[in-house]
């Protein structure tokens, strides 16, 4: 009997232990990826800025530092989530990816937040524009391809890997991506004579950051307080359930997100006259066959008696 329940508790297995495994590698080789690209990106940016006078790419590469400090909260958040169950924390360490997600957000809303800020100073006093030099214009267009395609392999591996935190990072740097975009537009509109332009570019790369830094907060904060699986993912753990052999019904299914993976708490239903060890197997057969079959870390079930007689 006790070997049956740490089967089904699932902490112990093979297969978790593997999959979390490869969870941790390619979520530290991507992300090292990603600290050495935004190492060179943000250094160049911020240099080419000052030396062309554009305040827009001065911008964006600011915006290209905060993904190093957001690689760095990745990387820590990736070696505690990974770290196996104690007496402190007994459901594990996954939550420490959406603690990081949550950071990631406020973060993102304090720099938003100082670049909209210093835009709208630029903007009420036009004087204190420079015209920018050409090789701004170039610098931004490295920017963006770079940026979109460090998106691009992010985003493809944590969607291998099922990451929240990775998802948040990868499209962290679209973001990049994208206010590279619009500076570069800002540049082409200070070299055509329309100088205003390029403070206007960074006051919409801070209003896009603050906007993913809204959604990524909102996001992780709804998680930590124990938010429910999505409605697809809440069918198709039913369904499993209720498909396993000797199981009558089920009720009271309930969810909460554990970082990326998901805790079921239910109640099942089987029949009344079977042995306390004939119901135990069937509970278990249906705790291993969810876990397999979803991104589930445990199922804690109670069996309730089905009398066929209750039925008619």
């Amino acid at each position: 009997m006790i070997q049956k329940f740490e089967i089904a508790s699932g902490l112990d297995s093979e297969s978790e232990l593997e999959s979390a495994s490869v969870r941790k590698q390619a979520a530290s080789r991507s992300t090292w990826v990603s600290v050495v690209v935004n190492l060179f990106l943000s250094g160049g940016q911020v240099a080419a800025g000052v030396f062309t006078h554009s305040q827009g790419l001065i911008a964006d590469g600011i915006h290209s530092m905060t993904d190093l400090l957001s690689d760095a909260i990745v990387l820590l958040a990736n070696h505690h989530s990974h770290q196996e169950a104690d007496s402190q924390h007994p459901y594990g360490h996954h939550r420490f990816e959406t603690a990081a997600s949550l950071v990631l957000g406020v973060l993102l809303l304090m720099v938003g937040g100082g670049m909209l800020v210093k835009s709208i100073q630029t903007i009420q006093d036009p004087s204190t524009i420079a015209t920018v030099s050409q090789v701004a214009l170039w610098a931004a267009a490295v920017g963006l391809v770079t940026k979109e395609l460090l998106f691009r392999y992010l985003l493809g591996v944590a969607k291998r890997v099922k990451s929240g935190m990775l998802v948040a990072n990868a499209w962290h740097a679209r973001s990049d991506a994208a206010s590279s975009l619009v500076v570069g537009f800002g540049i082409l509109g200070n070299l055509a004579g329309y100088p205003i332009l390029d403070p206007i570019a960074a006051l919409i790369v801070g209003l896009m950051i603050i906007r993913l830094g809204a959604n990524f907060g909102w996001e992780a904060l709804h998680d930590l307080v124990d938010r429910a699986a999505n409605d697809a993912e809440v069918t198709a753990i039913t369904e499993t359930l209720r498909s396993t052999p000797g199981v009558r019904e089920i009720h009271d299914l309930r969810t909460r997100k554990m970082g990326d993976l998901i805790q079921v708490d239910v109640h099942l239903s089987v029949d009344g006259h079977l042995t306390v060890v004939e119901g135990h197997e069937i509970a278990v057969d249906a705790t291993q066959r969810t876990m397999a079959r979803h991104r589930v870390l445990n199922v804690m079930t109670h069996l309730d008696p089905w009398m066929a007689i209750d039925r008619d």
